[in-house]
């Protein structure tokens, strides 16, 4: 019998359905890896953020300060995830998905509330907003010739949005006050200059993708 199943096995024969739940279910628990759990914490920081954000009015000093706690938590945990995704092939897709959204969501939190609170205008809130959401979007339309890599530009960006936003949720007065002020202006032109250079790049890219393709399909008839 065990040299029958054994020859089964070699010559194509289905193999039994235990065997198919055990690899489902290898499959299925690839997706609870490290660098995906930090982006679901991350996922659950968000809300935790704005209630804290919010509490009391949203100017006790104590409640920012916690909220400031569990945004810089969502900052840090976001420069090690994709690094560890990428480093001990741990990318999935669920990472894929979840991770962008997981940036975007906790930056788009604290913004709003802080506008919401009169701390800081909406049209920078709507200008970093509007640039994520714009440049997420078109590296999905032009996915289909190429991937745009992540630039220092637009990591110099990130980093300067989490502190100058993180120093904003504090409740800093005096020349602390003046200094976030600069930083959120830096991370401002940083925004708009790298996204300039995102939507440069994908043009580039369409263009030499159509390029291309069309001279694949002259060759192709040729």
């Amino acid at each position: 019998m065990a040299g029958s199943a054994a020859s089964g096995v070699a010559g194509g024969v289905r193999p039994a359905r235990g065997g198919k739940i055990a690899a489902a279910a290898v499959n299925q628990a690839s997706v609870w890896n490290v660098a995906n759990l930090l982006t679901m914490l991350r996922l659950v920081l968000v809300p935790a953020f704005v209630a804290l954000m919010l509490a009391e009015g949203g100017y006790d000093p104590a409640w920012r300060s916690l909220a400031w706690a569990a945004f810089a938590i969502a900052m840090i945990t976001d420069l090690f995830d994709g690094h560890l995704a990428r480093t001990y092939n741990l990318v999935t897709d669920f990472g894929k998905i979840a991770d962008p959204i997981a940036d975007k969501a906790i930056m788009g939190a604290a913004l709003i509330c802080l506008s919401a609170l009169g701390d800081l205008p909406w049209w920078v809130t709507a200008v970093i907003l509007g640039r994520e959401v714009g440049i997420t979007l078109m590296r999905f339309l032009v996915i289909r010739y190429g991937v745009i890599p992540a630039s220092r530009g637009g990591k110099l960006k990130t980093l300067t949005q989490g502190v100058a936003v993180g120093m904003y949720v504090l409740a800093l007065t005096g020349w602390l006050a003046t200094l976030r002020f600069w930083v959120m202006a830096a991370a401002v032109v940083l925004t708009v200059v790298t996204g300039l250079d995102y939507v440069r790049q994908a043009i580039v890219l369409r263009r030499r993708g159509i390029a291309e393709r069309k001279a694949a399909l002259e060759e192709t008839e040729g």
